[in-house]
């Protein structure tokens, strides 16, 4: 049973964004972010959208444990991004926290059609990454029976994998490909249980999901999530498989003009915001995830009337200029998908030589005579031009000669600085 919940600004969701952001202001962190606003002063929608937003580089000025909003006793647990440069940033959890996290995503699993007759297979990371220990909770919360492997050892997962008849996959889907194609060598597809995997932490191609969806043999579902805002599980794709539905009885989104900060309506790309509605640990409010997606109108085929956003399509953080031209790695996964016998895997190594950029892509084929590779070659080189705007070197390799990742995979290598 689904309740009717729309992402419109009512008086009900601004008077809880007000108690969320009075609840806020016990955190040293926000008591000086909203330094000189009076929260009794917000009673509209325009009023909200004039608060200040809260960046990622806000939240590591607070490292440690300048977030918090509750007194140390109540924290029963602490996550980190995932990042590995810079301060991290330290979000703080209460039990509470801990719960309304696993029940966003027990809700995930029921969405993607996973019951208490399942055996969910865990590989993301564990530790201070949110992605294991979430992906358990939910199987948990669910009932299911949970295999919590965590990544690599690809020989061990497979070995799990077959003999406790594992029905569900959980992982990046850059480990997803690497089982995937470890299972193809291995001749062991017509003896694995898998029907359904969840995928999330990266944005991933529509070639790259094709590919996993049949090799594995599987329904595929994306899973959405980061670390200061819970986790993963805040958002799923359903069957319909248009768009992820956003646990809107949680969180408060807006879509925003990456560059003017301006609300944009339903339809038009940008990139989404988050507020918190009860998170007690480190309630966060207008929080720019900086993931770049729309809103989706209408109600969904499937029936939940849970608000949609689209599959992302990358980062407002993650362009790069070369030549002159902006690009973004979806950009590019648009144009090789697009290309036949091009195949999900690429490289993109930016140097600058002789006081000029240099490109080189890398991608991988299915061929293996060197004339037709030749041939794809020139035809990756003149259609990436015509899209993107300049003429990269483009070398086409065997299939399964770029490096495969049990975490997140890196396509775009920039040797510039």
């Amino acid at each position: 049973m689904y309740c009717v919940i729309l992402v419109i600004m009512t008086l009900e969701i601004l008077d809880t964004i007000k108690e969320s952001m009075r609840h806020a202001l016990n955190s040293p962190f926000y008591r000086n972010h909203f330094s000189g606003i009076n929260v009794e002063d917000i009673r509209t929608q325009a009023d909200f959208e004039q608060l200040p937003f809260t960046d990622k580089e806000n939240l590591r000025n607070a490292y440690p444990l300048g977030l918090a909003a509750v007194p140390e006793e109540k924290i029963v647990r602490i996550h980190s991004s995932s990042g590995t440069t810079g301060t991290p940033v330290i979000i703080p959890y209460t039990q509470k926290d801990i719960n309304d996290w696993a029940m966003m995503f027990a809700r995930c699993y029921e969405t993607a059609g996973v019951t208490k007759q399942d055996r969910v297979h865990i590989t993301p990371g564990y530790g201070l990454w949110t992605a294991g220990i979430g992906f358990q909770l939910g199987a948990e919360l669910l009932g299911a029976m949970t295999i919590p492997m965590g990544p690599g050892n690809t020989d061990k997962q497979l070995k799990m994998m077959l003999d406790l008849h594992s029905t569900v996959l959980c992982a990046t889907s850059s480990y997803a490909l690497l089982l995937a194609e470890e299972i193809e060598k291995r001749g062991i597809r017509d003896r694995i249980s898998l029907k359904k995997s969840l995928i999330g932490s990266e944005r991933w191609g529509e070639r790259m999901r094709t590919r996993i969806a049949s090799e594995l043999g599987v329904e595929l579902y994306d899973i959405y999530g980061l670390t200061e805002i819970y986790g993963p599980g805040i958002g799923i794709s359903c069957p319909a498989q248009c768009g992820m539905h956003i646990w809107t009885d949680y969180l408060y989104y807006e879509i925003i003009d990456p560059k003017t900060g301006a609300v944009l309506p339903a339809g038009q790309s940008g990139e989404l915001v988050l507020t918190t509605l009860y998170k007690e640990g480190a309630p966060l409010i207008r929080y720019r995830t900086h993931d770049l997606t729309r809103e989706l109108s209408g109600m969904c085929p499937c029936g939940r009337s849970f608000p949609r956003i689209d599959t992302l399509i990358g980062r407002s953080d993650d362009m790069i200029k070369v030549k002159g031209t902006m690009i973004y790695p979806s950009r590019v996964d648009e144009v090789l998908s697009a290309i036949p016998d091009v195949s999900s895997e690429y490289q993109i190594i930016i140097d600058h030589l002789n006081g000029r950029d240099t490109v080189n892509l890398l991608f991988e084929t299915h061929l293996t005579e060197r004339p037709a590779q030749e041939s794809l070659e020139k035809i990756v080189e003149t259609i990436f031009k015509s899209a993107i705007g300049f003429t990269p070197y483009a070398k086409a390799v065997g299939m399964g000669e770029l490096p495969r990742s049990e975490k997140k995979s890196t396509r775009i290598f920039d040797n510039r600085y």
